[in-house]
């Protein structure tokens, strides 16, 4: 265990630049707190260059964990918020849309196709629309659209 015994600030330094290197390439914001507890025990061995290695890969592991736990509670306490509440709903961002009938609804029920995807589509009511009649989207109901003429 002599290479551990000799464990010095710049070796937790270049741990921290590391697993800072890791983060960009894995995303994720995971190693970028192990990153941090990594530089901080660097910093404590500067007053205290005598810590021994068990000591200092314990409060190393105790940092880590405490800070990607702190990470996670407060994620789960203030989601990330985007401009496009629609983002990864592909159906809903279809809502509104006005679109032509290739094929006609029977019993309410067809496909359309929008842009470069085919649709199942139905209307509330079941009721006929023939091709060629404009639709609207007025909802998604799992992988269908819900549609109304318009």
């Amino acid at each position: 265990m002599g290479v551990l015994e000799s464990i010095e600030f710049w070796h937790w330094w270049v741990l921290g630049v590391a697993l800072l290197v890791m983060e960009v390439l894995v995303p994720g914001t995971f190693f970028l707190w192990m990153a941090a507890a990594a530089g901080i025990v660097g910093v404590l061995l500067l007053p205290f260059p005598d810590m021994d290695w068990k000591i200092q890969l314990l409060v190393f592991s105790v940092l880590s964990v405490g800070a990607i736990a702190a990470w996670q509670v407060y994620l789960r306490r203030n989601p990330t918020e985007t401009d496009d509440n629609t983002l990864n709903r592909r159906g809903a961002q279809y809502i509104g849309r006005r679109v032509t009938l290739n094929e006609p609804l029977v019993n309410g029920r067809g496909r359309v196709q929008i842009d470069d995807t085919y649709w199942n589509v139905a209307t509330v009511d079941g009721a006929d629309v023939a091709a060629g009649a404009k639709i609207t989207v007025t909802g998604v109901d799992g992988i269908v659209l819900t549609v109304e003429a318009a």
